[in-house]
């Protein structure tokens, strides 16, 4: 087995096969040189989780601190810990990037293409690798950018020795990156000296506590194995009821929300431009900021947004659609990621090329017609991990079942009778631009998701794995290839 990705999932995945399938061989394949995934890439300012560590955290090693949005580094740490704790970091093998997998229905096996080492094969494929490109993130077309004399930096490729300090700083972008950014690079001796966030259209921006009290008090009170799943349960309710209230009450929610931010901002100030979005609550993920971190920025006369157009860049910065120009020495465009399925490797079954829009999603899981291959994509409205823990746990009950039943193969059929819908129902950019190149999803279980945590986890924890939509095939009897057994 091959777990690819030694990131949040990938790492959460593999302690899960080793609490729940002791002694199951797995490789862990990961293309950077480094585990943790997001948490190591990314080195920006600032750089923090944008969901509560408390349902973002692993549901079997919980976050122990009371901080609600952890930085990145704290988070590093978590996975590092979780890894060596589990004795997975052992079986994690760098730089190694998967670029093509392919399918052999004879011999009930996957051939793994991974340039300059041999190929490995594996009977059983986990596609831990996210969905957005590592290399590069996505950057628009910004006219006459060519023409700025300054210094201009994408967030996921950030320069660790960029020196803004007294500097004048732009942010382009207006998620949760740039909410991120504009209070952090005005922190600490090295602080800019003014930066601006220059968005085409506003967030939704919420402002929530850096620590959570409920955690803290239940802490000094309560051993940890029970308030641990007490904090966990209360922040996944949390979750739940504010989508669901958004979502059926989007106007109730967005007059909130405007009250919420205007009592944050200085009198007078332009809330409707600003920070009033296009589209309702929750149609697009909304910025977590710790403790208003971004009003008391703009408070402070040292952050500004503007929300404009750029006409065109200059030699000393941006001037806007409206006329107005803005002095810069450094451009930050933190204008989102794209989105890339299984880090790009190339899926092939029995010699045919999958195109990915051509199938269909089990179970938010597994794909129509692509045998012994599950892959973890976790929550867009909700932090990720929650989604990551239940799938884990469904392919722990999946493995279990074909062992114990000496079946080989596991492949969803596509009933042609469920009509499709859009691989993910969520507005964001990064979405909306690669989403033609998805596979899609059912319009009913198990084609569909609720894409409610709640939901899902009685769905998919209850639920059969031997439903109508799955066929299995028996194990061929045969020893393990050299290539499996070096896998672990």
């Amino acid at each position: 087995m091959v777990v690819v990705g030694a990131g949040l999932s990938g790492i959460g995945t593999a302690c899960h096969l080793e609490r729940d399938l002791p002694g199951t061989r797995y490789a862990v394949l990961e293309a950077r040189e480094d585990l943790g995934g997001t948490w190591s890439l990314f080195r920006y300012p600032g750089i923090r989780s944008d969901s509560d560590m408390h349902t973002l955290g692993y549901r079997f090693r919980p976050w122990s601190s009371a901080t609600a949005l952890a930085d990145g580094p704290s988070i590093l740490e978590y996975v590092r810990e979780t890894a060596q704790e589990y004795g997975v970091e052992e079986k994690v093998r760098y730089g190694h990037r998967l670029t093509r997998a392919s399918w052999d229905s004879d011999a009930q096996r996957w051939t793994l293409e991974i340039p300059g080492q041999a190929p490995l094969t594996c009977s059983f494929l986990l596609m831990c690798s996210g969905y957005y490109r590592y290399d590069h993130g996505y950057t628009p077309d910004l006219p006459g950018i060519e023409r700025f004399g300054g210094r201009v930096v994408h967030p996921q490729l950030w320069d660790t020795e960029l020196d803004y300090a007294g500097k004048r700083v732009v942010v382009i972008g207006s998620g949760a990156t740039a909410v991120t950014l504009v209070p952090a690079m005005l922190d600490g001796a090295d602080a800019a000296a003014h930066v601006t966030q220059l968005q085409r259209s506003p967030s939704y921006v919420l402002s929530i506590g850096r620590t959570d009290p409920v955690a803290a008090t239940l802490s000094r009170w309560l051993p940890r194995a029970v308030a641990d799943p007490i904090t966990r349960a209360k922040n996944i309710a949390q979750i739940i009821t504010l989508y669901q209230v958004s979502q059926r009450f989007p106007r109730f929610v967005r007059g909130l929300l405007r009250k919420a931010t205007q009592a944050a901002l200085p009198d007078g100030y332009d809330v409707d431009t600003h920070f009033n979005p296009r589209y309702d609550p929750w149609d697009q993920r909304m910025c977590m900021v710790p403790d208003g971190d971004l009003f008391r920025a703009i408070r402070s006369g040292r952050a500004e947004i503007v929300t404009d157009t750029i006409a065109t860049f200059t030699g000393t910065g941006i001037r806007l659609t409206s006329g107005r120009e803005l002095d810069a020495d450094i451009v930050v465009t933190a204008t989102g990621l794209t989105l890339q399925m299984f880090g790009g490797a190339e899926l092939v079954v029995d010699g045919e090329p999958v195109h990915l829009p051509d199938t269909m999603a089990y179970k938010g899981m597994m794909l129509s017609g692509v045998p012994n291959l599950v892959y973890m994509i976790g929550y867009t409205n909700a932090s990720w991990t929650l989604k990551v823990d239940l799938v884990a746990e469904y392919v722990v009950r999946l493995l279990r079942h074909m062992r114990d039943r000496g079946l080989g193969v596991a492949v969803p059929e596509r009933d042609p009778e469920v009509e499709e819908a859009p691989f993910l129902d969520f507005g964001a950019g990064y979405v909306q631009r690669s989403i033609d190149e998805l596979p899609k999803q059912g319009t009913r279980a198990p084609w569909r998701l609720a894409m409610n945590y709640a939901i899902d986890a009685v769905s998919l924890r209850r639920s059969r794995v031997d439903d109508e939509a799955m066929r299995f095939v028996p194990a061929q009897a045969r020893r393990a290839p050299e290539a499996e057994r070096a896998a672990g």
